[in-house]
């Protein structure tokens, strides 16, 4: 196998940070364990497969040896059989593994969902949309955090923007930006007809302090009543705030909670993942059209999926999968298509040069 090499310099630096996890210095300095620790599970599970590739390859190397022998060889044909499309699965697997890592795999991220053509059935499908994510995140055990939400008259949402917290989630979720269209019979439609509206997603990864470090010299802070459902409080307490970044006149509300600080500190954390996009989306525009499509934060105006409802189908137009399980889909199962969308872009991956 050509990554040998390389797989081999990888099992040495893990078995060097597990010894290293033994040493008194190392578990007495946190910080420094912290990071051995994290260095050495972003290696385990590519060790793993690699050992057991090691053990199979072994053991395919045995049962071609003993084809030599009369007594054994039919054993041996059929231990063959059973190994070798084994190892081929492996190798398969150690080359994805062997991918360049997205570093924003490991991130939060920040939802941003809005009505677009369609109206009022727009802001419904928006509103179940949000809800399809919300039930997903439930399923994986991450916090879902709402910042800031706009209210249609219908009991929709024309906007909903949310923190989503947990272990990758912008790995689960990255590929999820882009225009979402429904087709279905509205409540308030007469006459039967389906009609089609869209809505936009986008994904954006939550950017660290240390990555977007915002300047007071460089964002606005104003205050204002909330408003909608809050008691008292609402329209009595300043406690909404609206940051503006001046240099590229982002803006950014929440009003969320009761607490200006816990308003700002939210708002914060959005703003830091605007400009992270943006800087984001300068640097895949020097990378190139077919580069930037795999890197996976999306084009938000590429219809990426249909929601037909009457024929309760799900189509992705990026890898021509449908599905006939779109109440499911609606309740938060996602895993089928996210599973499709990874694997689709793994092999894309592939294509590229191998790495070195």
């Amino acid at each position: 196998m050509q990554y040998r090499p390389k797989l081999d310099e990888m099992e040495r630096r893990y078995e060097e940070m597990t010894a290293q996890m033994a040493d008194p210095s190392v578990i007495n300095d946190s910080a420094q364990y912290r990071k051995v620790t994290k260095a050495r599970s972003e290696l385990e599970d590519t060790v793993a497969k690699y050992r057991e590739w090691k053990t199979v390859n072994e053991n395919l190397e045995q049962a071609r040896a003993m084809q030599n022998d009369a007594e054994l060889a039919d054993m041996a044909r059929e231990e063959i059989l059973h190994l070798e499309p084994q190892l081929e699965q492996i190798e398969q697997a150690l080359k994805i593994a062997l991918l360049p890592k997205d570093p924003n795999d490991d991130k939060n991220i920040v939802l941003e969902i809005r009505a677009g053509t369609g109206g009022d059935e727009a802001t419904l499908f928006a509103n179940e949309v949000f809800r399809m994510y919300s039930r997903f995140a439930e399923t994986r055990g991450w916090k879902v955090e709402v910042t800031s939400a706009s209210d249609s008259s219908v009991g929709g949402l024309k906007e909903v923007i949310a923190l989503i917290s947990g272990d990758k989630v912008y790995s689960q979720l990255k590929y999820e930006s882009g225009t979402h269209r429904v087709q279905r019979v509205p409540a308030t439609e007469q006459q039967g007809r389906v009609h089609t509206s869209a809505i936009t997603v986008a994904v954006l990864p939550e950017a660290d302090e240390v990555e977007i470090k915002l300047e007071a010299k460089d964002v606005r802070i104003d205050t204002f009543c909330s408003s909608g459902p809050g008691g008292q409080s609402v329209n009595t307490t300043y406690s909404a705030v609206r940051l503006t970044h001046l240099p590229t006149g982002t803006v950014v509300s929440c009003q969320d909670e009761k607490s200006q600080i816990k308003n700002r500190a939210k708002a914060e954390r959005v703003l830091r993942s605007r400009l992270y996009e943006i800087e984001l989306q300068k640097q895949q525009d020097k990378i190139g059209a077919e580069r930037r499509s795999m890197v996976g934060t999306g084009d938000r105006s590429e219809k990426i999926r249909t929601y037909n409802f009457p024929q309760n189908r799900l189509t992705d137009h990026r890898i021509g999968l449908t599905l006939h399980q779109l109440n499911l889909v609606m309740e938060g199962k996602l895993d089928p298509i996210i599973d499709a969308l990874t694997v689709y872009y793994q092999n894309e991956g592939l294509k590229e040069p191998a790495p070195v």
